[in-house]
């Protein structure tokens, strides 16, 4: 984002994430009035102009944004995760971001978790019984009465025993 809050979107970048050729998350981000899209003056990039003032009141941390969305991308491919589609990629993604760096365990809750991928809660299982299936999880387990949610991951946050704290923080 610039400081006049345009965002450039290279093409590219919106065919592999698929936005390229629906409309419809678009639409929706206009009508709730969070961005408006503007004519791009080059042909392979898509503009858009955010809405929300708040947003240049936030300390601009470029590359740290940039490290931390490397990590995501990394501990949530389908090639470090053994998983295939969006939904096991998220969840992967959150359970790398959730977990003690120096543990490779985590604990939460549930519902959060389920919230954070946009699943209801009684889906959950499943798809961590999945992940546990595709060798990402070396284990979970959720507790019934508190709704706590307690993992081990099978691997070092995916990105060769780098954690997205220290990519975070430089080191």
């Amino acid at each position: 984002m610039n400081t006049t809050m345009h965002v450039r979107l290279p093409n590219g970048v919106l065919r592999s994430l698929r936005l390229n050729a629906v409309q419809g998350p678009w639409r929706e981000l206009e009508h709730a009035r969070w961005l408006r899209i503007i004519s791009a003056t080059v042909a392979n990039e898509t503009v858009a102009e955010l809405l929300d003032a708040a947003l240049l009141g936030q300390a601009p941390a470029r590359p740290d944004r940039m490290r931390a969305a490397d990590w995501a991308l990394r501990a949530s491919s389908s090639s470090t995760t053994g998983t295939t589609g969006p939904l096991p990629q998220l969840a992967s993604t959150y359970l790398a971001a959730h977990a003690d760096p120096h543990a490779d365990s985590g604990l939460g809750e549930l519902d959060q978790m389920a919230r954070a991928c946009g699943l209801p809660p009684a889906e959950l299982p499943t798809l961590l019984d999945r992940l546990a299936a595709t060798g990402l999880l070396r284990s979970w387990h959720a507790c019934p009465d508190s709704g706590d949610l307690h993992w081990v991951l099978a691997y070092r946050h995916g990105c060769s025993g780098v954690s997205a704290v220290s990519l975070i923080a430089g080191q």
